[in-house]
């Protein structure tokens, strides 16, 4: 059995049978009822994934997985693919929007090389799982082998082993790669059937001109590769990028390992959903941090079924929303856990 069969294989269904005693001691806390909405929320569906009633959230990582894309060449973004590697540099340097806001909620930045065109030398902060120097330009074939994408999907799936068995309670999903809203946009044009005008954004900010480029690009790789939108390890090599395979690989492993992984914009829900059609259950364990300005992502919530936290206008990726929604999770978990109950704090539950 392959790793992707046996992780996949490991995922159960939520248990649901501690939802009463959850629900009671957040109806007992010394407020009304429901009054802090979805923060209840938050702490429940954790509380349901570790199946425990007594949850404990110290230990936090956001993986930033990298790649570049051959679709670049085709003139479908505003920066060249020599930002990524430089950016890399800037995620090990802690200069980036992710390190910022990771340092604010106390999570830990992992930075992946899955997939960039260039050889970085050991740097800490730095895991090197390189399946190759970027992936092909996928509108004049496929991006990848099947094999190299079942190799990229199982770098996430062993990162979320490692991480677990260090005592990891949560993880978060990123991403860097110039042109990366390109393949994402076709993933979800080939899995929803949707128009690719309809689910196709403007990524780091492209002019209209190019967008209408991106557009006839994308249409241009689904019509060339003929993607099986039955067969999501079909759909993910010949339209996807290795960061998406990455982080679909670490939902999926989060999911074997009952860690909840937290999703963060347009290029980490890509990942989500091929993730979740491979396995269904996979949606109960993740949390879906913020809705992006990108065009396709409302689409791919709605086939994942999975309502975002807030909606920011973010479009930075880089793991930045999961970073925001881990720190909105640790607090409804805080709630539940450090909050006084009526009867902890002598307060009257009744008008009188």
């Amino acid at each position: 059995m392959s790793l992707l069969q046996e992780a996949l294989s490991k995922i159960k269904p939520i248990d649901n049978s501690l939802t009463q005693k959850i629900q009671a001691r957040l109806d007992n806390l010394t407020k009304p009822q429901g009054s802090l909405g979805r923060l209840e929320e938050f702490a429940m569906r954790y509380c349901l994934i570790k199946n425990t009633l007594e949850p404990k959230l110290k230990n936090k990582a956001i993986f930033t997985f990298a790649g570049d894309h051959g679709v670049a060449d085709e003139g479908v973004s505003a920066f060249p693919k020599e930002v990524t590697p430089q950016m890399v540099f800037n995620f090990l340097r802690g200069g980036a929007g992710i390190n910022v806001i990771a340092r604010h909620v106390g999570a830990d930045v992992v930075v992946v090389d899955i997939g960039v065109d260039y050889e970085f030398t050991d740097a800490a902060g730095l895991i090197k799982k390189k399946v190759n120097k970027g992936t092909k330009n996928i509108a004049k074939g496929p991006a990848m082998s099947k094999d190299e994408a079942v190799e990229a999907l199982e770098v996430g799936i062993e990162l979320a082993n490692e991480y677990a068995k260090n005592g990891y309670d949560i993880f978060g999903t990123g991403d860097m790669g110039i042109a990366n809203t390109t393949p994402s946009s076709a993933i979800v044009a080939a899995i929803s059937g949707k128009s690719v005008e309809a689910i196709t954004g403007r990524g780091t900010g492209i002019n209209d001109s190019l967008f209408n480029n991106k557009v006839a690009v994308i249409k241009k790789a689904i019509e060339i590769n003929k993607p099986d939108k039955s067969n999501p390890i079909d759909v993910l090599a010949k339209l996807g990028g290795y960061e998406i395979a990455g982080i679909a690989g670490l939902i999926i492993g989060g999911a074997a390992n009952r860690i909840p992984v937290v999703i963060d914009g347009f290029i980490s829900t890509a990942g989500a959903l091929i993730a979740t059609q491979l396995e269904p259950k996979i949606k109960d364990y993740i949390f879906m941090a913020h809705k992006s300005v990108e065009a396709g992502h409302q689409a791919m919530l709605d086939i994942i079924g999975q309502r975002p936290f807030v909606d920011l206008n973010l479009r930075l990726g880089e793991g930045t929303g999961s970073a925001l929604g881990i720190g909105l999770i640790e607090c409804g978990v805080k709630i539940l856990t450090e909050m006084a109950t009526f009867g902890d704090a002598g307060v009257s539950t009744s008008v009188q």
